[in-house]
């Protein structure tokens, strides 16, 4: 991917000057996208293009009326901080943030350009929001998971594996929200309440995710890896490790199982960003992001990879196999 802009286009619609396909008399809004994920995901590309998608059917139609500027980071804190600075010095009319390092990224270059954010779990400990309900200032948006959101994740990695004696925590502490602390409490209280040894795992490489997942192999231990933008995009590793050594692993992306993983839990992913499309169109007439409230997630989904259960040796719970949204054979 070019780290230069380039105009994302509905169904491959070619990148020409979107200014000079308006209709006449009709002004042409800027939109500027940045996602601090990898253009490599198919979920998240799936999910920019339901945002495009749902923008349309608000009347905002990339080519017409609307040009949308997307940079992807790609979980890289200095290519972030670089795409915002050059983001902002386009001046749209208005912002998009996934992830929070992108979020905090784009307000530190801006308090006057509206931003709307999404995927970030804890805004106002990131200093984003002032409260969900009055968030003030420029950014408003949506937030994917709670504070206890660790808890319920050990706990269905548990139900699923009953046999962990240990497990561990996985996070990034450059881009988890908090640090990898904002659901490091919920994490170490379910694990007492399972009678499970909570391990934290800080990883900055693929080499620390690998060298995590292999100690735990040794040790017949379970991984939970919480939201955080670093993982997501090193998600592959995950999963082959974890296959690798014999490891069940829960994660909270969408496209974790799809891929190979064993277990997903988290928002629905394609829903929270078509609502994000609606605090664009809100923003682009006339709406004050301080006057929108944050909103936290509606949907989630349980997702179970029989297939890389099989290949762990695992003989799943039925009773956990019913309950789930979705089961990939």
């Amino acid at each position: 991917m070019r780290r230069r802009e380039f105009i994302a286009g509905l169904g491959g619609a070619a990148a020409w000057p979107l200014a000079a396909r308006a209709q006449q008399g009709e002004k042409t809004r800027r939109i500027g996208m940045l996602n601090g994920f990898s253009e490599s995901n198919p979920t998240v590309r799936s999910a920019v293009e339901e945002t495009f998608q749902a923008l349309a059917r608000l009347g905002w139609e990339n080519g017409r009326n609307v040009q949308i500027i997307q940079h992807w980071a790609a979980g890289d804190i200095n290519r972030t901080a670089t795409l915002a600075r050059e983001l902002v010095a386009l001046k749209p009319d208005v912002l998009v943030a996934a992830g929070t390092p992108a979020s905090i990224a784009l307000q530190r270059e801006t308090r006057t350009i509206p931003i709307v954010f999404l995927v970030v779990t804890d805004p106002v400990g990131a200093g984003l929001v002032a409260s969900l309900p009055r968030p003030g200032g420029n950014i408003t948006g949506l937030s994917n998971v709670e504070g206890t959101f660790g808890g319920k994740l050990l706990s269905l990695l548990k139900a699923i594996a009953p046999h962990i004696k240990r497990a561990a925590v996985m996070f990034n502490p450059e881009t988890a929200p908090g640090r990898g602390l904002y659901h490091l409490g919920s994490f170490e209280a379910a694990a007492r309440s399972l009678a499970i040894e909570p391990i934290t795992a800080e990883v900055r490489s693929d080499a620390d995710i690998e060298q995590v997942i292999t100690s735990l192999g040794h040790e017949r231990g379970g991984l939970v890896a919480t939201p955080d933008v670093f993982t997501v995009v090193h998600q592959g590793t995950v999963i082959a490790s974890s296959i690798r050594n014999n490891v069940p692993v829960i994660f909270d992306n969408l496209s974790f199982a799809k891929e190979g993983g064993l277990l997903q839990y988290g928002w629905d992913v394609l829903d929270g960003w078509r609502r994000a499309a609606s605090y664009v169109d809100r923003i682009l007439r006339g709406a004050n992001p301080s006057d929108l409230p944050v909103e936290l997630p509606t949907k989630y989904r349980l997702v179970i990879n029989l297939k890389t259960a099989k290949a762990m040796g695992l003989d799943l719970p039925p009773d956990q196999i019913s309950i789930a949204d979705e089961v990939i054979e």
